[in-house]
């Protein structure tokens, strides 16, 4: 094999290496998310939180599904849908079934006029956000 032919292959693997380090390193990175913003908008929701005011209930399920679904799309997880991103982070989920849950408790509370919501359930769905929010990193 003559030098020419050589130096080419060594050149190609060189080349090859670089490209899958730089996609290595930046492809599969997911944005760090903005801490501070998200816990401001945390304590926000907890902060207009009422035990003594059930409409204050539905709000905070409403609007801490909306955050974790915000640090979802933040972090690029794939997805039309608020469920479609919650599988495609579901290997980060520290308790999925918790997740899961609470986003029912929503879509519930969204499409059924019925629905009676304890504080006892309110507090457990509020949980599961705020865990959500940690495992995202999001908190």
């Amino acid at each position: 094999m003559n030098s020419f032919a050589i130096w080419f292959i060594l050149i190609a693997i060189l080349i090859l290496a670089v490209v899958g380090i730089l996609y290595l390193a930046f492809a599969r990175a997911t944005p760090k998310l903005n801490v501070t913003k998200f816990r401001t908008q945390w304590l926000a929701i907890e902060n207009g939180f009422s035990k003594s005011n059930p409409a204050s209930w539905h709000v905070a399920i409403f609007n801490a599904d909306k955050l974790v679904d915000k640090a979802l799309r933040e972090s690029r997880y794939k997805g039309e849908t608020m469920g479609e991103r919650m599988k495609s982070a579901q290997d980060t989920w520290s308790h999925p079934n918790h997740i899961w849950g609470a986003h029912k408790i929503r879509n519930r509370l969204a499409h059924d006029t019925e629905v009676k919501l304890s504080h006892d359930l309110t507090l457990r769905a509020l949980s599961a956000y705020k865990q959500a929010l940690k495992d995202l990193g999001a908190i």
